[in-house]
C-alpha cells in the first residue's frame, strides 16, 4: 500500500531475503542501516509478520530527494529483492524542450492513477515509478503521447528496468517541420515581425498589411506558448509561459503589436537555446552509449561470423582486432594488448591486458577477476589482437549501466533546484497578483488606463523568472555529464552539490588508500646470514601455502632472488593456527611465523637482535615473519599493504581544494593504520574498528561538518550510507559498488577524487552565479519598468539573462582536471 503525506511518500514493501529465519535476522538489520542513513529517508522500520502476511519493511522518504528506484538499488545491493509490484521506467523522449514544459509533464504524469513518482527532465529522460496493480507501461506511454511527448527508438541502456519494453514507437515528426518545428516557428515569427515592422514605414502599403504580418508573427511565436500554457493550467499551475502569453496579449490590446511580437520571438528563441543547451549536455552522455560497436566478430562452430552485439550471449568468444573497440564485457582468453579504458574508467594511461591461465575457472568467477584480465565494452584495444569470452549481456555491460545510471541521475533534483522550484510556485502567483494591482494604478495616479496597462505588462515580463527556471538544472546536467566523461558516476544533483560542501573526508584503508594486496617491504637477515639464504628458505615454505601473505612472500621473494638462483623445494607443510608454518627442506625443519611462535615451540629461543628487528618493524605497521631453519635463525621478513603511489598527491590536492580534515577509519590494527596515515599525510587514523564503529565515527564527524566516506562499496556500505556523500572506488569492476554509492569512481583510481570535488565546487559556484544573474536581473528590471523602461527593452534584457545563464552552465562541460 502507499499513501502520500505532504512531501513524504510512505511505502510498505514486502522484503524477500533468502535463507533468513525471521525479520530479526542480521541481514534485515543491515538493510535498515543502509537505508536509514540516506539523505531523503526519514524513517525505516519493520512491520512484524501477521497472519498470512510476511514481515514488511516500511520506508518513509521524500521522492524529491531520493527516488524509489534508488531505494530499490540500495536494498538489492544489501542482498534484498524488492517486490515486482512497483515498476520503474526510464524513457528517452522528445517534446520536453524547456523547464516549464518539464514541470507540466511531471505534474501531468503524477496525476495519473497508479503513479508513485514522476520526473520529466529538460530534453529527456522521463522517469516514472508506478504500481503495476493499478496501471501499466502502455497506459503511461499513451498518456504521455496524448500530451505531445514523442518516443524515438529506445536505447537499450534506457530500456525499462524489469524487461517489459512493450511496443516500440518510432515518431519521426514533432510537428509539420519534424523535431525542429518549434525552432522554425520562432524564426518564422521573427521573419513576420521584421516584415510587419518594415511595411509599417511604407506609405504605399495598405494599413492592414502590417497588422496581418504581426498577427502571423503572433501565431507562429505563440503556438507552442499557448499550448504549454493551457497544459500547465489543466494541471493547476501558473507557469512562466502563461505570464508571457498574458504580456503579449496585453501588448496587442494596447496596439503595441511589434513589441508583443518581439516578446514572443525572443521568448521562443530562448526556449530553443534552452533546448539546445540541454541537448548538448545530453549528447555528452549519449556519446557514451554509442561507444560500443554495433557488431562483433564471434567464434561459433569453428567459424568467425559477424553478429549484432545485442545477440551476444554469455560464454561467446569474440575476436577483437588491433585498434578496434571492445564489443562486450568479458575476460581475455588469448593474446596480450594495452587497452584505453578512459571512456569507462577515466584512466588516462592504457592498461595492459593478458589471457587467463584457466578459462573455466575464470568463467566461474568473472566478476572477481583482477583488472589485468577483465575488459569492458566500449573501450579501445591497442596494437595486439585479442580473443575475449563474454561475461555480460550487452544490456548489462558496465558501460550500459553507467549510461542508465547517469540518465537516472539527471532526473534527481539538487537542493538548490528544489528550492528554486518551490520559489517559483510562490513567486509566479505573486507576480500575477502584483500585475493585477498595477492595472488599477490609473485610479491612484493621474494617467490613462492604457499607460497603467502598458506598465503592468512590462513589469510582468521583467518579473518572470525564466532565467531562474533554467539556471540550476542546466548546471547540474552539465556537471553530471562532465563527471561521467571523466570516469565518475554522480547519482544526481544532490550528491553533486553536497560534494562541494565537504569539509572532511574519511577513507577506508585497504583497497582505497592502499593497493589492497600485501607487498614484501623489508628483508633483514640475521647476523652471518645472507639475504639470498633467508629468502630461499622463506619462499620454499610459503610456496606450499595459499594464504595471501604467503603469495606475497613467494611473488616478491622470487623477484628479489631473480632467475640466477635455484630455490629449494620444501615438503611436509603443517600450519600452526594463528602463528605460522613449518615444513621440511632437505630434512631440516623450517619455521616461518610470528615472533611469539618461537616461545611456544622446542628449540633455541629467538635472539635479542632478531626479536628487536621484528618489534621495530611491527611498530612501523609491518606484518612480520621470523624464519628459523633447524636451530639457526635466518632473519625477519616484513610485509605491508603499501599505499597507492598517487595517495600522497591526492591528499595534497584535496587540501588545496579546501578539505580541512582527512582521517582513516580501518578495521586493520591501529599501528598499521597509523603507519599508512603518516605516509600519505592524513590528519588522523583510527584502527581496530568494526563496521558499527565506522558508522558511529562517521555520525560524529557529520555533526561537526559535511563528511564523505570513501570505500569499496561493500563492507563500507553502512558508513557510506551515513556520510553526507558515499564514494565508492573501482566501481567499474563491482556491481555492488555501483549500486551502493552516491558517487562512484569507475576506475580503481584515487586520482579522480580531487577531480570530482573540484568539479562539484565549480558547479556550485556556477549555480550561485546563475541565481545572482537571474534574480539580479529581475531585481533591476522590475523597478526600471515601474519607472518607465519600455516593454521592448525589458524583453531584450529579460531574454538576454536566460542566454547568459545557459552559456555559463555549458562552460562546465569544458572543466579541466585539477591534477
Amino acid at each position: 500500500m502507499s499513501s502520500y503525506d505532504e512531501s513524504n511518500l510512505q511505502l510498505d514493501i514486502p522484503v524477500l531475503l533468502p535463507n533468513i529465519p525471521d525479520e530479526h535476522d542480521a541481514c534485515v538489520e543491515r538493510l535498515i542501516a543502509d537505508l536509514a542513513g540516506r539523505e531523503g529517508v526519514s524513517k525505516v522500520h519493520v512491520l512484524a509478520a501477521a497472519a498470512g502476511q510476511p514481515a514488511r519493511l516500511c520506508i518513509h522518504y521524500d521522492p524529491a530527494n531520493i527516488s524509489l528506484a534508488r531505494i530499490t538499488e540500495i536494498a538489492e545491493s544489501s542482498g534484498a529483492r524488492l517486490t515486482k509490484q512497483f515498476g520503474h521506467v526510464l524513457w528517452e523522449v522528445n517534446g520536453v524542450q524547456n523547464s516549464s514544459r518539464a514541470r507540466t509533464v511531471t505534474d501531468y504524469i503524477q496525476q495519473m492513477p497508479g503513479v508513485l513518482e514522476a520526473v520529466a527532465n529538460v530534453a529527456g529522460p522521463v522517469r516514472i515509478e508506478f504500481d503495476r496493480s493499478v496501471t501499466s507501461e502502455a497506459a503511461l506511454r499513451k498518456g504521455l503521447e496524448d500530451l505531445g511527448v514523442i518516443f524515438p527508438s529506445a536505447s537499450p541502456a534506457l530500456a525499462p528496468e524489469h524487461g517489459e519494453e512493450g511496443e516500440e514507437h518510432e515518431h519521426e515528426h514533432g510537428g509539420i517541420f519534424g523535431r525542429n518545428t518549434e525552432l522554425i516557428f520562432s524564426f518564422l515569427c521573427g521573419g513576420f515581425l521584421v516584415a510587419g515592422f518594415a511595411s509599417s514605414f511604407m506609405v504605399s502599403v495598405p494599413i492592414w498589411i502590417p497588422l496581418v504580418l504581426y498577427v502571423a508573427s503572433y501565431g507562429f511565436g505563440g503556438y507552442y506558448l499557448l499550448r504549454e500554457a493551457i497544459e500547465s493550467l489543466l494541471v493547476g499551475r501558473f507557469e512562466i509561459d502563461f505570464l508571457m502569453l498574458v504580456a503579449a496579449a496585453g501588448a496587442a490590446v494596447l496596439g503595441q503589436w511589434a513589441e508583443g511580437a518581439l516578446l514572443l520571438f525572443l521568448f521562443s528563441i530562448g526556449h530553443g537555446l534552452e533546448h539546445y543547451a540541454m541537448g548538448r549536455a545530453r549528447r555528452a552522455i549519449a556519446a557514451l552509449a554509442e561507444l560500443t560497436p554495433p557488431t562483433a566478430e564471434v567464434k561459433r562452430d569453428g567459424n568467425i561470423r559477424e553478429v549484432p552485439v545485442a545477440e551476444l550471449v554469455v560464454g561467446d568468444v569474440v575476436v577483437v582486432r588491433p585498434n578496434s573497440r571492445i564489443p562486450a564485457d568479458g575476460f581475455v582468453t588469448l593474446g596480450t594488448s594495452s587497452i584505453d579504458q578512459a571512456p569507462v574508467t577515466g584512466e588516462s594511461v592504457p592498461v595492459d591486458k593478458r589471457a587467463v591461465s584457466d578459462i573455466a575457472e575464470a568463467a566461474s568467477m568473472a566478476s572477481d577477476l583482477s583488472a589485468e584480465f577483465r575488459v569492458y565494452a566500449g573501450t579501445i584495444n591497442g596494437g595486439g589482437a585479442l580473443e575475449i569470452q563474454v561475461s555480460k549481456l550487452a544490456r548489462d555491460s558496465t558501460l550500459a549501466r553507467l549510461v542508465q545510471m547517469v540518465s537516472e541521475a539527471e532526473t534527481q533534483k539538487s537542493p538548490t533546484q528544489r528550492f528554486t522550484d518551490r520559489f517559483e510556485r510562490i513567486f509566479v502567483p505573486v507576480v500575477l497578483i502584483s500585475v493585477g494591482l498595477l492595472l488599477f494604478a490609473w485610479l491612484v495616479i493621474d494617467e490613462p488606463f492604457s499607460a497603467s496597462f502598458y506598465r503592468a505588462m512590462a513589469v510582468l515580463v521583467a518579473a518572470s523568472p525564466c532565467a531562474l527556471a533554467i539556471s540550476t538544472p542546466s548546471a547540474v546536467l552539465a556537471g553530471v555529464a562532465r563527471a561521467a566523461r571523466g570516469g565518475v558516476l554522480v547519482k544526481g544533483g544532490g550528491p553533486l552539490e553536497n560534494l562541494g560542501t565537504l569539509g572532511a573526508i574519511a577513507f577506508d584503508k585497504t583497497g582505497t588508500l592502499t593497493e589492497g594486496t600485501p607487498r614484501m617491504t623489508d628483508v633483514v637477515p640475521a647476523s652471518g646470514v645472507t639475504e639470498q639464504e633467508l629468502l630461499e628458505a622463506a619462499v620454499a615454505v610459503e610456496a606450499l601455502s595459499d594464504h595471501p601473505l604467503a603469495s606475497a612472500v613467494v611473488r616478491d621473494g622470487a623477484e628479489r632472488l631473480g632467475g640466477h638462483t635455484h630455490v629449494a623445494t620444501a615438503d611436509n607443510l603443517q600450519s600452526i593456527t594463528g602463528r605460522g608454518l613449518v615444513a621440511e627442506i632437505a630434512g631440516d625443519k623450517v619455521y616461518v611465523g610470528k615472533a611469539a611462535l618461537f616461545a611456544e615451540i622446542d628449540g633455541s629461543p629467538i635472539p635479542i637482535d632478531v626479536a628487536e628487528t621484528s618489534e621495530n618493524l611491527e611498530k612501523q605497521g609491518r606484518t612480520t615473519m621470523v624464519v628459523r631453519m633447524a636451530d639457526r635463525y635466518l632473519g625477519v621478513i616484513g610485509l605491508m599493504d603499501t599505499p597507492r603511489a598517487a595517495a600522497a598527491g591526492v591528499i595534497t590536492s584535496l587540501r588545496t581544494l579546501g578539505i580541512s580534515r582527512m582521517v582513516m577509519i580501518s578495521g586493520d590494527n591501529s599501528r598499521v593504520a597509523d603507519a599508512v596515515a603518516k605516509e600519505v599525510g592524513l590528519d588522523e587514523a583510527m584502527g581496530d574498528l568494526m563496521p558499527e564503529d565506522k558508522v558511529a565515527t562517521i555520525k560524529r564527524l557529520r555533526l561537526e561538518q559535511p563528511v564523505a566516506m570513501v570505500g569499496d562499496g561493500v563492507n563500507d556500505a553502512p558508513a557510506m550510507a551515513n556520510a553526507t556523500v558515499g564514494i565508492a572506488m573501482g566501481a567499474a569492476g563491482s556491481d555492488v559498488a555501483l549500486e551502493t554509492a552516491d558517487v562512484a569512481l569507475m576506475g580503481d583510481a584515487l586520482e579522480r577524487l580531487p577531480f570530482i570535488i573540484g568539479l562539484s565546487r565549480r558547479t556550485s559556484r556556477t549555480i550561485k552565479q546563475n541565481l545572482w544573474i537571474s534574480l539580479g536581473m529581475v531585481a533591476i528590471l522590475v523597478p526600471a519598468t515601474l519607472f518607465g523602461l519600455q516593454l521592448g527593452a525589458a524583453v531584450v534584457f529579460h531574454e538576454g539573462s536566460t542566454v547568459i545563464v545557459v552559456i555559463n552552465a555549458l562552460r562546465l562541460l569544458a572543466y579541466r582536471d585539477v591534477i
